[in-house]
Parts: structure tokens; C-alpha cells; sequence
């Protein structure tokens, strides 16, 4: 199937808040929420996609006839892309009563190990979301990133124990989803977390330790000075606040001071494979896409998961030889530029 079939069928799937648009560019959804939006104006993710749309590439054919090499190495596991799906969760409440979390992350981590990539899974309210989802990682050798969201230290070291049955290469937590209104005032507590509350939790855990919602290169420090093993820049798509900057805008900086000490990933308004390559030529090492999975799931489960895989990976493997790169080591900011 192409993704525009599963598109097609993902629109009789699922519910009234996404309309699986040809472009998902945050302006049908607005701020729905229930729903694929944001509160407040819902204008950041149409600030996400539009930031990668104002860089232009710079075309170099003088250059070795050879085939691009798209494979990337994370922690010591190699995938086909540097793409992985981000995590969504109470998909049933903003997408459609279809799938709950649980099935959605069954069918997401394996669709993605099958494709060649990995899974971040969700978390939320409901204790079997994290439990079924690492329940399919350990079905999947251990291919998939349980995300933790910002509860206290207690609740994320009892998560933390279902992480490690299942053998996950690595585990992340959002702390960008601080600013989610079901997180607000709960029992036992989430949110904000001081980076010495972040140290303390990194240094309980085994595994790589993802810190996902870095904005700035304050953050950034602070999340590599607590012990964190990669970060991902990232507003939440634009869902948590007002006013944020797009990803695409403070990733340059972030990557600058970061210089090298650890992995940096993004996501926010990526949704072609030549906008992963802007993303690699701005410095990061690889790209979280997080909606354009969920239509992939609703429309044809795995093999929706895995059409988009393969027109991600094509755009990506066509712009390297376009510009000029062999690899992804070769992608670097001479091959870009901005309006």
C-alpha cells in the first residue's frame, strides 16, 4: 500500500477530532484537545512544520555515484533509518475508539521493528498501558523505548521494573509532558523535575536514559549534567505551551553546546524524509514522528506502519545522493540553507 491508500482508509477510522489530512500540519487540528491539537491557540505545530519548510537544500550531483547508506546506530543497535515513531498516548480519547493504547502500542512496536526502526511507546493513566507495551518490546528482542512520563520518583521506579523484564535497549521520560492537563494536580504527583529529582532517577536506572521536551541550551545542560544518555528537542508538538519556538529554530543551538557529548534527537513538524535530512544537517542524529504514525496504524496497522517507513526512507536515501552525502555522517550544514 502507499501512504495515501492508508490515508484514505485512516479517514474512515478514526475519530472526529484528526482528519488524517494529505499534510499533517497542525492547521486542521488547531486546539482540539480531546484531540490531535494543542491547548491554547494550537499555533506551535504549524510553527513546527513550517520552521523545516524555511530550509532549503543546495543541490550537489559532482559528487561518488554511489548508493546512500541510511543505517544508524543508537546505543548499540542498528536500525535502517534514523527515524523512529514518538510516542502518542489515550489514543482512543484524541484519535478514535478503534484502538486503545495498549493494542495501538502492540501494533506500533512491532510494525516498527518489522520496518527496520524502533518504537518510543506512551504512558498515561491506565497502569497496562506501560505494561502491554513492554510486553510487546520483549516480544520484539528488546526493540523499543518505553516513555516514562514525569511522575515522582516512587511511581517511575515501579514503572521502571516492567522496563527492565522487558529488556528495552533504552528508556525514555517526556518531561515536556509537564504541561498536559490530565497530568495537573494528579495522585500520586507528575510534572516539573528539578535536575537534581532528575539525577536521582537516572542514576536507578540500568538502561540508556532518554530525557525527551529539551527547548533550550539551559536544558540541555541540565539534562547531560543529571546523567542523561541522549536528549530529544522537542515542544511536545506544539501541544504543552504557547508561544514556544518551533524545534527546527533552537536545535542548531542546543546542538552547538551540546558539542558531541551525547546523542540528540527531534521531532515536532517533521513529516518527509527531506525534512529528516534537514534535521541531520541541522546536528541532530535522528527524528521522532509521532502523528503520521497513528493515521498508519488506524488505516492498515503494520503494513501502514510499514509504507511509511519505506517513503520516509526514500525521500531521506534520494535528498543524501541529491546533496551529496554517502552516509549520515555526511550530512552537514553546508547542505542546507535558509530562505
Amino acid at each position: 500500500m502507499k501512504v495515501e491508500d492508508v490515508l484514505k482508509k485512516a479517514r474512515t477510522q478514526m475519530g472526529p477530532n484528526c482528519k488524517s489530512c494529505p499534510i499533517c500540519n497542525g492547521r486542521a487540528c488547531g486546539n482540539t484537545m480531546p484531540g490531535p491539537g494543542a491547548k491554547g491557540t494550537g499555533t506551535v505545530a504549524i510553527h513546527n512544520y513550517d520552521a523545516w519548510q524555511n530550509i532549503e537544500l543546495n543541490m550537489d550531483t559532482l559528487c561518488e555515484n554511489v548508493e546512500a547508506d541510511t543505517t544508524f546506530s543508537l546505543f548499540g543497535k542498528t536500525f535502517q533509518y534514523p527515524i523512529f515513531a514518538g510516542p502518542v498516548g489515550h489514543v482512543e480519547l484524541h484519535y478514535g475508539d478503534k484502538y486503545d493504547d495498549q493494542a495501538y502500542n502492540h501494533i506500533l512496536v512491532r510494525g516498527c521493528h518489522q520496518a527496520g526502526i524502533a518504537a518510543f511507546t506512551g504512558d498515561g493513566m491506565n497502569a497496562d498501558t506501560m505494561k502491554v507495551a513492554c510486553q510487546s518490546i520483549k516480544e520484539n528482542e528488546g526493540i523499543g523505548i518505553p516513555t516514562i512520563k514525569p511522575w515522582n520518583e516512587q511511581v517511575y521506579l515501579e514503572k521502571l521494573e516492567m522496563v527492565k523484564e522487558a529488556g528495552a535497549f533504552a528508556v525514555a521520560m517526556d518531561v515536556d509532558a509537564a504541561g498536559l492537563p490530565f497530568l495537573k494536580g494528579i495522585v500520586p504527583p507528575a510534572g516539573r523535575k528539578t535536575e537534581k529529582e532528575l539525577q536521582a532517577i537516572i542514576e536507578k536506572t540500568p538502561m540508556p536514559f532518554i530525557v525527551k521536551g529539551i527547548m533550550t541550551v539551559k536544558g540541555a545542560y541540565k539534562a547531560w549534567r543529571a546523567g542523561a544518555s541522549a536528549i530529544v528537542v522537542s515542544n511536545h508538538g506544539g501541544r504543552v505551551l504557547d508561544g514556544c519556538a518551533p524545534t527546527a529554530e533552537v536545535l542548531p543551538e542546543i546542538v552547538r553546546a551540546i558539542d558531541g557529548r551525547i546523542p540528540i534527537l527531534v521531532d515536532g513538524g517533521i513529516r518527509t524524509g527531506v525534512d529528516v535530512f534537514r534535521a541531520l544537517a541541522l546536528g541532530a542524529d535522528g527524528v521522532l514522528i509521532a502523528r503520521p504514525f497513528v493515521n498508519m496504524v488506524y488505516g492498515a496497522q503494520e503494513e501502514g506502519i510499514q509504507a511509511l517507513v519505506d517513503k520516509l526512507g526514500s525521500e531521506l536515501k534520494d535528498t543524501m545522493e541529491m546533496c551529496g552525502a554517502k552516509d549520515l555522517q555526511s550530512i552537514h550544514k553546508d547542505m542546507i540553507r535558509l530562505k
